[in-house]
């Protein structure tokens, strides 16, 4: 025979665990000092100079 499962304590079971892994993401997101905040855009900003100084200049005029 199959299980008896309460649906509403496994709807507040599965409410739980989305709420948990949100908050996961928003840890990694927003749980960072202004140091590395301020020292991924920089190395943001670097990789995006030294992407733009590789472009060559195709104007032909």
């Amino acid at each position: 025979m199959a299980e008896i499962i309460n649906l509403r304590q496994a709807r507040k079971r599965k409410a739980r665990a989305d709420k948990e892994a949100r908050a996961a993401e928003n840890r990694i997101a927003f749980g960072r000092t202004k140091v590395e905040r301020e020292l991924t855009k920089a190395e943001q900003e670097l990789a995006k100079r030294q992407l733009d100084s590789h472009k060559r200049d195709d104007e032909t005029s």
